[in-house]
């Protein structure tokens, strides 16, 4: 079957296949949070983008929540669409609908409850608190679209269908653009505006997602051999036992995509302590970086669909030969984002800042660019070392290195940048994707890996 190339076509290219979209699709994403900056940045002012930047540390949290939860679900999905248990399959993506359903309800009603006080316990400059509070708090209202958007999308790219997100994203960052001009330029909505154009725009993909995968899932029929009753559950809601499958991949992915954003928010407690200007310029470096990561992260997710196919067709060799593989991939993408960031960093911050924007915001933005620009071959390694570790169920060290990640770089921040500046934020970053990398490639050396399904699988049926 041709929605099968993960496990059928050369490694290289069924990598490249399933990876470009994503990447592109990835961008696009990027381009919700990009443009609230820009548009902010550009027609409101210094102390808007600050707001904005200072909400987004918070925010990349339940993003990085919600792309997590969907990658761990979408291995169980990857490794029943392997292996053609399409009854599993289906019930497996009910469960997981269901259960981040719930999840952002609940995250989304906290959310709204402490907002403020969380921007406050983050040192949040007081002169941007207000804003940067409104613009959470709707940012909390829509959470079940963006929830539902990003399961909905992993579930898609479990299916082998990365271009089907891929269309949804480019429609709706153009309509995320045009709402955020509309309502800031022309409406003068200010903060709030970029807020609702976001919803919006998010809630409108959610439901197309819903439809279009509700399509999709139609037209896979469960195979006799599984029998009736597999069927019948392939129409349930939610099942505890392709929960707690879930989970066991799920959790550990969440911590995973959310190690660098929960780095990121505490690490924002002390760049705020620099005041608002500082914090401008570091805002607008972060929308930078995160736009350079983008195929790093794609290609991390790529390896745990690839992984989890391949373990679940019997193809154990050729997960080592994608994997290998991908380290070829990551570093041309990685010379050629130094090359774009060493030549236009100065212009890709002044994207952000207007002209009357102050020098330390210049500063710091440029500084911070000019010095990861040169390090990005590192995340890309973790990325997919990480991957090929989450695709197998190997969850235990994937874990700890992402944990000493996040311990590295929250540390070294809170300690020596109050005495040494701000600059040690970002210095502290390759430090952190290096060691995360090395424990990770140690632990893939071991080949414990390879048993990991086995091991799991066994699990599952003891709990049925």
């Amino acid at each position: 079957m041709k929605k099968e190339y993960l496990i059928t076509e050369k490694p290289w290219k069924a990598l490249l296949l399933f990876a470009l979209p994503m990447i592109i699709g990835n961008l696009f994403q990027q381009f919700y949070t990009m443009v609230d900056s820009v548009v902010v940045g550009r027609f409101v002012g210094e102390n808007a983008l600050a707001a904005v930047g200072a909400s987004y540390a918070l925010t990349t949290v339940f993003i990085s929540i919600a792309v997590g939860g969907g990658v761990g679900a979408s291995v169980i999905t990857s490794r029943y669409f392997g292996a053609r248990d399409y009854g599993k399959m289906k019930l497996s993506i009910h469960t997981a609908l269901t259960v981040f359903l719930v999840t952002s309800v609940v995250l989304g009603g906290a959310g709204l409850l402490f907002a403020r006080q969380i921007m406050t316990a983050l040192h949040t400059p007081a002169d941007v608190l207000g804003d940067a509070t409104v613009y959470l708090n709707i940012y909390f209202l829509g959470l079940p679209f963006l929830f539902m958007y990003n399961i909905l999308s992993a579930m898609f790219n479990a299916l082998g269908r990365s271009k089907i997100p891929l269309y949804l994203l480019i429609f709706s960052s153009l309509f995320n653009i045009v709402l955020d001009v509309f309502f800031v330029r022309e409406l003068a909505m200010g903060v709030p505006g970029v807020a609702w154009a976001t919803l919006i725009a998010q809630g409108i993909s959610a439901v197309f997602s819903f439809v279009i995968l509700v399509k999709e899932l139609s037209r896979f029929i469960p195979n006799e051999s599984t029998g009736k009753e597999q069927g019948v559950c392939g129409s349930a809601l939610f099942d505890r036992t392709e929960f707690l499958k879930m989970a066991r991949v799920a959790l550990p992915s969440i911590l995973q995509q959310s190690t660098i954003s929960v780095g990121m928010m505490l690490v924002q407690s002390v760049v705020n302590s620099f005041g608002a200007q500082v914090l401008a310029g570091f805002s607008a470096a972060m929308r930078v970086e995160n736009i350079c990561i983008v195929p790093m992260s794609a290609m991390g997710n790529v390896m745990s669909s690839y992984t989890a196919q391949n373990i679940g067709a019997g193809k154990f060799e050729r997960v080592k030969q994608g994997y290998h593989t991908g380290y070829g991939i990551v570093a041309a993408f990685a010379v050629l984002i130094c090359l774009i960031v060493e030549l236009t960093y100065r212009p890709l911050v002044q994207l952000f800042l207007g002209e009357e924007a102050s020098a330390a915001a210049y500063q710091t933005g440029m500084a911070y660019l000019q010095f990861i620009g040169w390090f990005f071959v590192l995340i890309g390694i973790k990325m997919i070392t990480d991957g090929l570790l989450r695709g197998a169920g190997d969850m235990v060290m994937f874990t700890v290195a992402n944990m000493v990640n996040l311990g590295i770089r929250v540390f070294a921040s809170m300690i020596f940048a109050p005495e040494f500046g701000v600059a040690v934020v970002w210095i502290v970053v390759p430090i952190g994707w290096a060691a995360n990398f090395l424990i990770s490639f140690a632990e893939y050396r071991t080949g414990k890996w390879i048993g990991r399904h086995e091991k799991n699988s066994a699990t599952d049926e003891a709990a049925i």
